[in-house]
């Protein structure tokens, strides 16, 4: 029974350690104290002082609000626990009262009967030694009747004391078996305790799934993966484009400043200035002015962007319709078969090739000025644009195909309208000013607005020409 108590009381100890909160103070207090409402109220002060504009403001207070509600689960966690466990292993330990199915067990009581057992044990052996010692007296004495009477007293006073002994010792063994009777209940309480763990688990597990998919979520859509190095699918889907950011931020700033820079894409950018654009970039900004002045530094990273994207703009799948159309010795077949194979590109990856290409061509227009006519820029710009799927590389791998890829990217920009009939609209986020063109020189045949008129192009190759694919083919057979 002692032992029962100690251990009850070694584990009432420890299990009060476990417990974050403090025991005996009212609900909201408790809450208040313990060390997840501290850590949320620090989440949800900081998020407020970033302000929502920053995601980590953001994640902070809605995470704050999240560890809040933990520490509501855990508070109500622990109260449970000091109700169903810490109290009754307390009254166990510290010998009060426990109130059983049937009646009440008392260890401190058994104790006691125990200690009164052993008095009345010391008591019963006194009268019972002064009694046979009463006895042999008689046998001995000469006042016969006189001892003979204080034995009988004596024998009385042994028959008390041997009743209260034996009614002591059965009230001490019923009280005992009672209490073992009743230890399944005592170590129940070992039980309550895992099972109110795994119940507090459970709602914390289930707190934590109902609001970590909606975080990620909102994460997704407050910011964009870094777009260099980051496959043309995932970024505009991730970032809700038609077209690559890089793709429209550079080619918006060079139309402003570097239509006329000579050897656009052909000079090298200083190395910082093209690492702080790229950077800038990832963070989807569109606070880029102090780049304008250096056009090179935007060609720059409109070249890193292609270099670095895992699989090139004009796709690894159709590396080989692409080799095989631009080793057609004919050109007038070579421009066709390339035609076909432009049109068996992915969507997304047609649209960003057709916004390039657009631009390019636009680009070769002023070749006089910045001397970057379509056989440059192919040169330049083409093994950034298709390459092989084998091992090496990438510049190992461009300098592989950059033959090739310039047959294919020259006649792609010297007949950008015929590949790609459709206007564009460079400024297509919104994002940016269009740059303005001068007053006395105005290319009407290369206005581009937002209307996307579809205009037919050859299907079957086979039939009638129309004039302008006459035109454009007779351009192709001059250029050969």
């Amino acid at each position: 029974m002692e032992m029962v108590r100690v251990v009850s009381h070694n584990t009432h100890k420890r299990m009060v350690t476990c417990l974050q909160g403090h025991i005996g103070t009212d609900a909201e207090k408790r809450h208040k104290k313990l060390p997840l409402t501290a850590l949320s109220q620090a989440m949800v002060d900081g998020g407020s002082q970033l302000g929502e504009e920053s995601l980590i403001g953001k994640m902070m207070e809605v995470c704050g609000e999240a560890e809040n509600r933990l520490a509501s689960e855990l508070l109500q966690h622990e109260v449970q626990i000091e109700k169903d466990v810490l109290d009754p292993l307390n009254q166990l330990a510290e010998s009060i009262c426990i109130q059983c199915v049937f009646r009440k067990v008392d260890i401190p009581n058994i104790l006691k009967q125990r200690k009164q057992l052993a008095r009345l044990v010391l008591d019963y052996d006194s009268a019972r030694a002064r009694w046979l010692q009463a006895t042999k007296s008689i046998i001995s004495g000469t006042n016969t009747q006189a001892l003979t009477a204080k034995a009988d007293l004596l024998k009385e006073e042994m028959d008390e004391a041997m009743n209260k002994m034996e009614l002591c010792k059965d009230q001490l063994a019923a009280d005992m078996y009672n209490f073992f009777s009743k230890e399944g209940d005592y170590a129940r309480y070992y039980v309550m305790l895992l099972e109110a763990q795994a119940d507090y688990h459970r709602k914390s597990l289930t707190v934590l799934e109902s609001v970590l998919p909606t975080i990620q979520a909102q994460q997704d859509s407050w910011t964009e993966k870094p777009a260099f190095g980051t496959g043309l699918e995932e970024h505009l889907k991730r970032s809700s484009r038609e077209i690559a950011l890089p793709l429209e931020a550079c080619i918006m700033m060079l139309l402003e400043t570097g239509m006329k820079e000579e050897g656009l894409f052909r000079i090298a950018a200083g190395t910082s200035k093209l690492k702080k654009l790229k950077a800038a970039l990832d963070c989807s900004t569109s606070q880029l002015e102090e780049f304008y002045s250096d056009p090179h530094a935007v060609a720059g990273a409109l070249k890193s962007y292609l270099r670095e994207l895992p699989e090139p703009l004009m796709s690894f799948q159709l590396y080989d319709e692409w080799i095989q159309a631009s080793s057609i010795p004919e050109p007038d077949k070579r421009l066709q078969a390339l035609w076909v194979v432009c049109d068996q590109l992915p969507k997304n990856n047609k649209a960003n090739l057709r916004y390039l290409v657009k631009f390019l061509s636009k680009l070769a227009q002023d070749s006089e000025v910045n001397k970057m006519t379509p056989s440059n820029i192919a040169i330049v710009l083409g093994p950034n644009l298709l390459w092989a799927k084998t091992e090496g590389t990438l510049a190992e791998m461009a300098a592989a195909t950059s033959v090739h890829v310039v047959t294919i990217i020259e006649p792609i920009i010297q007949h950008a309208d015929w590949f790609f009939p459709e206007d564009v609209e460079f400024n297509v986020s919104g994002m940016f000013a269009m740059p303005t063109p001068p007053s006395n020189h105005i290319n009407h045949s290369m206005e581009y607005d937002c209307s996307t008129i579809e205009r037919k192009r050859p299907g079957s190759m086979v039939g009638p020409e129309n004039d302008t694919l006459r035109k454009d083919r007779h351009a192709c057979h001059s250029t050969a």
